[in-house]
């Protein structure tokens, strides 16, 4: 049976490229998730036998790297590690140049850069499937990973609350987006200076509009209280190394510790992107704690993955 007989919507993404958790439709998101817990139960098995994807990381990576090339050895495909360092991507040989060569090789690549209009420059010039495996902007497999984990701990995502204490970055852009079109209220909560991009923060409110609310707060108790899920990430992402010790005290009080999740849902639980700093972001205690499902979240990045990787080419 075709993805597409089960899953009406998700025939519409083959052959198209995945560069932010909104260039997606609310129901395709939803059956994305349904697809993923399918693979993960091993409900159903698809086929890619014979395909080929591309990993072009200009930044370092373990859970995207590992996970996207075991989720397409489990499809049946395989992966190329383009390793910039190793290939003509790092002597300076034009993104125009290497998409459109690549085009020809392999079946979809997976890009994780700086900047978002380098993503955007490859799926200008490649024809075949482009996905965002990370940018500054936006992480739209780790939300697509998360909101299943919240799925499978707290059941139908519409009216639950998510609330992210941290930094504003990459990660908490994708959850407000991807947070939107499930119906889940996103609260992020930060320092002042340190709020999403205000575009980004627009477009998930239009997005949640009549549905659930996306909103940013400057305090952490408000922020968690009552919540179905607590989320944090690294307080300085790659590339801002030079900043951390300002960020360290910039952050102070924002440490997601045991008495800020006595303040969310008695049965909320404790999400983490990972890599994670014990004692910073988060405290030793609720990393491990009964509420944490850090684990799990980075397991599902493979499962949300191969059912990405299956839709997009068409399993």
């Amino acid at each position: 049976m075709l993805i597409s007989q089960r899953y009406p919507t998700l025939g519409e993404l083959q052959g198209k490229d995945f560069l932010s958790s909104a260039q997606i439709t609310a129901e395709q998101t939803s059956e994305l998730l349904q697809l993923a817990a399918a693979l993960k139960t091993g409900e159903l098995k698809i086929n890619l036998q014979g395909r080929s994807l591309g990993l072009i990381f200009s930044k370092a990576s373990t859970r995207t790297r590992v996970s996207f090339t075991v989720a397409m050895a489990r499809l049946g495909g395989q992966t190329i590690d383009l390793n910039p360092s190793v290939s003509q991507v790092g002597r300076g040989e034009p993104v125009a140049d290497t998409a459109r060569v690549l085009s020809r090789y392999v079946d979809a690549l997976a890009v994780r850069t700086f900047g978002q209009a380098e993503l955007e420059e490859y799926a200008h010039w490649a024809s075949i499937p482009v996905i965002n495996a990370l940018t500054d902007l936006e992480h739209p497999c780790q939300a697509l990973a998360d909101y299943q984990t919240l799925q499978e701990n707290c059941g139908p995502l519409d009216g639950k609350t998510l609330s992210y204490v941290g930094d504003g970055n990459n990660v908490a852009h994708s959850l407000m987006l991807c947070g939107a079109l499930l119906g889940v209220n996103v609260r992020i909560g930060c320092p002042e200076g340190f709020e999403p991009e205000p575009g980004v923060l627009e477009h998930a409110q239009q997005l949640a509009a009549g549905k659930c609310s996306i909103e940013v707060l400057h305090e952490p108790n408000a922020t968690v209280q009552g919540a179905d899920a607590i989320y944090t990430d690294v307080w300085a992402s790659m590339g801002q190394e030079e900043e951390k010790e300002e960020r360290e005290q910039a952050f102070s009080g924002w440490c997601l510790n045991k008495e800020l999740l006595a303040l969310a849902n008695p049965e909320a639980i404790v999400l983490h992107c990972l890599p994670a700093y014990r004692g910073l972001e988060i405290s030793a205690e609720a990393m491990e704690c009964k509420a944490s499902r850090i684990f799990d979240q980075a397991e599902n990045r493979l499962h949300a993955q191969q059912a990405l990787l299956a839709a997009l080419l068409g399993g």
